[in-house]
């Protein structure tokens, strides 16, 4: 899976497509401390790459650390929809995403109650 401007949003923090919340977060701020670009202003050569990095590194936890985002993005549509997007159609592909997921798992929800709006997860 690589973004628009090319990469892996994994690769570039160093971590698995299976990393945890945690681990995406560990990485950012590992990585986000080594590259940032306060601290080559020293070296302008190297502040230039350090600034490229680090943005590098920002877009991709900014997508791999929102949950919607990172459906959207290991869908491998995240290309096509980018963040100045329409958030309603980031929303239904994601609901669309969770959904087909659940069915595939056998998981569904159906109303079974008198009243309108409540619902029973069951598993069929």
């Amino acid at each position: 899976m690589s973004n628009a401007r090319g990469g892996c949003y994994y690769s570039v923090l160093g971590v698995g497509k299976q990393a945890t919340a945690s681990e995406i977060r560990e990485a950012y701020r590992r990585l986000a401390l080594k590259w940032h670009p306060d601290r080559w202003v020293k070296d302008p050569k190297a502040a230039g790459e350090a600034k490229k990095r680090f943005q590098k590194i920002h877009e991709a936890y900014s997508v791999l650390s929102d949950k919607r985002k990172r459906t959207i993005y290991d869908a491998g549509l995240f290309g096509f929809i980018g963040d100045d997007e329409d958030e309603d159609l980031k929303r239904l592909l994601s609901d669309m995403m969770a959904e087909n997921e659940r069915s595939m798992f056998g998981f569904h929800e159906r109303n079974t109650s008198p009243s309108p709006g409540k619902r029973i997860r069951t598993c069929s």
